[in-house]
C-alpha cells in the first residue's frame, strides 16, 4: 500500500484555507493549475511510497512511539511558495515549525527502523500543496497573494498514517483518495 505520515489541518482551519484557495482560483490563469481537493490538504512528514503490508504493523508501532515522544504544539498556515518552476504551489507553516520538523525527522527514522526503504534524506520543508502543474507555470501572482495569508493557529495533537490510492480509471480529473490508516496521538494528547 502507498503510505505517508502527515499532519492534517482540522476542519475549521481547512475552511479558512478553502476561502483563500477560492480567491486564488479567481486570478488569471488559474485554470492552468490542477488544484488539490480539500481531502488532499496535509503536511506530509515522511513519504513512504509503496510499502509491504507486512511492514505496516511495525511501522505503525514505531510511529506511535515517535509521536508519543513529542508534545502537542501550535501550528498555523501562513504564506506560500512553489517548487519546480511553478509545478507545485503550496501554503506554508507558522507556529512551532521546529516541532513539526522534529516530528518529520522522527517519522522518517521510524520508517527506516521498521525496514521501509526510503530515498535520500532531504531537509524537511513544511508545506501543504494547493495546486500542481505538469508544465512550468508562472505562479508569482499566487505566491504574492499568499504572502498576506495568515490562518488561525491550532494545536497539533496527532500524527496520521495515511494511505493514498492513486486514480486508476483514466477518467480526466480523477484525484487520489486519502485514507487514514492510523491516528497516533502526540505525548500528553490522550
Amino acid at each position: 500500500m502507498r503510505l505517508f505520515a502527515a499532519v492534517l489541518p482540522p476542519d475549521d482551519i481547512a475552511d479558512e484555507l478553502a476561502a483563500e484557495v477560492a480567491r486564488l482560483r479567481t486570478l488569471p490563469g488559474a485554470d492552468a493549475l490542477r488544484w488539490t481537493d480539500r481531502p488532499g490538504w496535509h503536511f506530509t512528514l515522511a513519504f513512504y511510497g509503496e510499502t509491504d503490508d507486512a511492514l505496516v504493523p511495525e511501522l505503525s508501532e514505531r510511529l506511535a512511539r515517535a509521536a508519543h515522544r513529542g508534545a502537542p504544539f501550535p501550528l498555523a498556515l501562513r504564506g506560500g511558495g512553489h517548487f519546480g518552476h511553478g509545478r507545485a504551489l503550496w501554503a506554508g507553516a507558522a507556529g512551532d515549525v521546529p516541532a513539526l520538523r522534529l516530528l518529520a525527522d522522527r517519522a522518517e527514522a521510524a520508517a527506516r527502523k521498521a525496514g521501509v526503504a526510503l530515498g535520500e534524506h532531504r531537509r524537511y520543508k513544511p508545506h501543504l500543496t494547493l495546486a500542481r502543474s505538469r508544465d512550468a507555470v508562472d505562479v508569482r501572482q499566487y505566491v504574492e497573494a499568499l504572502d498576506a495569508f495568515q490562518g488561525r493557529a491550532w494545536t497539533v495533537r496527532e500524527l496520521v498514517l495515511v494511505r493514498s490510492v492513486l486514480p486508476t480509471s483514466g477518467v480526466a480529473g480523477e484525484r487520489p483518495r486519502y485514507e487514514p490508516v492510523g491516528r497516533l496521538p502526540l505525548g500528553g494528547a490522550g
